[in-house]
């Protein structure tokens, strides 16, 4: 895996990078999405979260990436207390994750490099210092022979592969990818999964949501169970 630079961690004395205390979630048409959620997830500590459709696998997301906030509730990132955090401070804390999203939300505008590229970008880095890792990323996600197109020419698959290798570039604290497999084969998915231990091994925490439960099995991941929106069990 090519070295990508990495933000220097501010002093944090808690132990987890994420902490839910009797969390629910909902909306008016439908109030138990999630249902008194208790989680702790350690700091550099790798699961994989499973279970049907429905389940809440997303909606936990949401809530991890502050898209959408606890109805009750406590919420807890890298030690402080995000449940009411006020939005214009959100980007901050946002920083400090590599987030992959279902719908990828890439910039269409942007070449394939240029969407790798963003997040070292909006850090202050000068092209010069990242141009060879953001080759290497590409080159190791298979998309080193398309790295001037731009995201409307690429299959699902690819658009699916270069969202993950934006949402790991810069080495965040934490990683949370939603279903970062299902539009890719077996073997890149073997690959990309590689990609995620040898960052969680260098002290990245990873969180994945996936029906994939036979590839949460290999990871040797701590995998959890989401069902009718609570978390019904894990093992390690």
């Amino acid at each position: 895996m090519p070295e990508s630079p990495r933000r220097t961690a501010e002093p944090d004395s808690a132990a987890t990078a994420v902490r839910l205390e009797g969390v629910g979630f909902g909306y008016a048409d439908a109030p138990g999405v999630l249902r008194d959620i208790n989680l702790i997830v350690p700091h550099g500590s790798f699961h994989f979260l499973t279970g049907p459709s429905g389940a809440g696998k997303s909606s936990l997301l949401k809530l991890l990436t502050l898209v959408e906030r606890p109805t009750t509730g406590r919420l807890r990132l890298f030690g402080d207390d995000v449940t009411s955090l006020p939005r214009q401070a959100v980007p901050a804390v946002r920083r400090r994750m590599g987030v992959v999203f279902q719908d990828f939300r890439l910039l269409d505008h942007l070449s394939a490099f240029d969407n790798v590229a963003l997040p070292l970008r909006l850090a202050g880095l000068k092209r010069a210092s990242y141009v060879d890792n953001v080759s290497e990323m590409l080159d190791w996600v298979g998309l080193g022979d398309r790295m001037d197109d731009a995201p409307p020419s690429l299959s699902g698959g690819e658009k699916q592969r270069l969202a993950i290798a934006r949402a790991v570039i810069s080495r965040p604290d934490l990683i949370l990818a939603d279903e970062p497999t299902g539009s890719i084969d077996a073997a890149m998915g073997e690959r990309l999964l590689r990609l995620f231990q040898s960052l969680n091994q260098l002290g990245t925490t990873v969180l994945i949501a996936s029906h994939d439960e036979a590839l949460a099995a290999r990871s040797g991941a701590r995998i959890l169970r989401l069902e009718g929106g609570r978390l019904v069990g894990g093992r390690a």
